[in-house]
């Protein structure tokens, strides 16, 4: 099935070329540090840069970084697919600087790197703003400086952080979020700060990538049972690269123990069933469960609600060769919400400018 009229790309990954681009971006003192402390070669992505998972192999140019010129997005994703809006998101490894200054100074310079190479570079660029997750300040901060941007339509941190997402003293950020009415995408990938797995660190990065399916299910648990939903009804989430298949039966979990230790948490007066259904959305790249109509009509019939998922490409990593495709059994009516009618209802700010 050919992607609808006005598709919206929700998941799209411009790689950054080296440190050395953001330094353009970086106040004197920053630059002078990254000289002074030998920084010069520091380049972090969030996959590894030469395995077939991280870029797809047709995507590879013959020389240079790949998905790091406007060029590059728009011959492989935008022009072929009739892509009408796309939503870039970098994953670079500003998270995983121990500094908070530091780390503070390296987001905001990838973030006006994201402006000025992308955003400025094809107006069809939406981009996410990256928060520097270990100062709550900085964070708000951060919001507070992108926001005015409407270019920028929503906030992005990693799924595995320092500490439970739902925590009390991230709530300022919810709270700027919901201020300027952006959403929240939490993407698979680690900052490194704990283990990537609740026994421990793993030996191979096949554990870790699995992994992120666990870090989702405690992240939306915290955020949850804390009352994040309570407290900010209007905040959308979004969960980039986590996976569909597992979030049902992980549901049905959490609800059944919910109504039997709800005298713990009373200001949860609804079942999460009903929180993710309203406030919680899934990109479909990867859409993990078996490529058959039959099984994924009764995935669907599971999540009861054709409002939740969100089309996304993931470029330039391999989830699929050839032409974008749904899944099988998604029908033209679904197929229209998934690719365009969930995102404009969840970008307030990509519907106000989106032509289909």
């Amino acid at each position: 099935m050919e992607l609808p009229t006005g598709t919206i790309d929700a998941d799209l990954h411009p790689i950054v070329p080296g440190l050395d681009a953001l330094a353009p971006y970086l106040p004197p003192l920053w630059r002078d540090q990254i000289a002074m402390r030998g920084m010069e070669g520091f380049d972090t992505q969030s996959y590894p840069p030469n395995s077939p998972k991280s870029v797809r192999s047709d995507w590879r140019p013959e020389t240079g970084v790949p998905a790091s010129t406007i060029e590059q997005l728009r011959s492989q994703v935008l022009e072929p697919w009739g892509v009408a809006r796309g939503i870039v998101t970098p994953l670079y490894g500003v998270q995983l600087v121990f500094n908070e200054d530091m780390g503070n100074a390296f987001t905001s310079a990838l973030n006006d790197w994201t402006r000025e190479k992308w955003l400025d570079a094809d107006r069809r660029l939406a981009g996410s703003i990256i928060l520097p997750m270990f100062n709550a300040e900085h964070a708000v901060a951060e919001i507070e400086r992108c926001a005015p941007d409407p270019r920028f339509v929503q906030a992005m941190v990693l799924v595995m952080g320092e500490t439970p997402l739902g925590r009390r003293h991230n709530w300022p950020i919810f709270e700027a979020l919901v201020k300027h009415d952006l959403p929240l995408a939490i993407h698979a990938g680690s900052t490194y700060r704990n283990p990537v797995t609740s026994l421990g660190w793993p030996s191979w990065y096949a554990e870790d990538y699995a992994a992120n399916q666990q870090a989702f299910q405690s992240m939306l648990a915290s955020l949850i049972t804390e009352g994040v939903f309570v407290k900010f009804p209007t905040l959308k989430v979004v969960l980039l690269e986590s996976g569909v298949s597992w979030l049902p039966a992980f549901l049905w979990r959490l609800t059944k123990g919910w109504k039997g230790v709800r005298f713990e948490v009373p200001w949860l007066d609804r079942s999460p069933i009903e929180v993710v259904r309203e406030n919680i959305r899934l990109s479909v790249q990867p859409f993990d469960a078996p490529d058959d109509a039959e099984t994924v009509k009764r995935l669907m019939d599971h999540l009861g609600s054709d409002e939740m998922l969100l089309w996304s490409s993931d470029w330039p990593h391999w989830q699929f060769d050839g032409r974008p495709k749904l899944p099988p059994g998604i029908g033209p009516e679904l197929a229209r919400k998934i690719c365009v009618e969930n995102a404009l209802s969840t970008y307030k700010r990509l519907a106000s400018e989106t032509v289909s």
